[in-house]
Formats: C-alpha cells, structure tokens, sequence
C-alpha cells in the first residue's frame, strides 16, 4: 500500500523535500512511517518525537494505516 508523507519546517529542509511516497506493507503504523523517514539520510539530525498527524487528526504511533492515508509529520516548534 502506499501513503503520502508530508514534511513541515527542520524536517523538510534536512531531508530536501516537502512529500514523499512510501511503499507499506499491509497493517503499517505510524510509527513504522516516521522509521523510514529516520532511516533517510540526514535524519538523524531531526527532532527526535515530532507531532503525527493522519489525514488532517492527530495520530498515536501505533495507529494502523490504510492505502492512500496522508500522514504529516510535524517537528517541535518553539515559542517565546
């Protein structure tokens, strides 16, 4: 199945893109999505527990995900 990632702000910037495709076997969560972009090179620079959302609603990590969902990946932001 595939699903649309979306990368906001430090995480678009490392990684040089905004949307990516990825490739999921059947029953794939949240958290094995935010495994591939950490996999990526560079990643490991980013924020460590960005905020998840899918299909426009918050996520927990251990959400299943079908064919087609957009998951957002949204880092920390700080404020002042």
């Amino acid at each position: 199945m595939t699903v649309t990632v979306l990368l906001f702000a430090s995480y678009a910037d490392t990684l040089g893109k905004s949307q990516l495709e990825l490739d999921l076997t059947s029953g794939a969560t949240v958290s094995e999505v935010l495994g591939h972009v950490r996999a990526m090179p560079g990643a490991e620079r980013l924020p460590p527990a960005p905020l998840v959302a899918v299909n426009e609603r918050y996520a927990r990590r251990d959400q299943v995900l079908i064919a087609g969902d957009e998951v957002a990946i949204i880092p920390p932001v700080a404020g002042g």
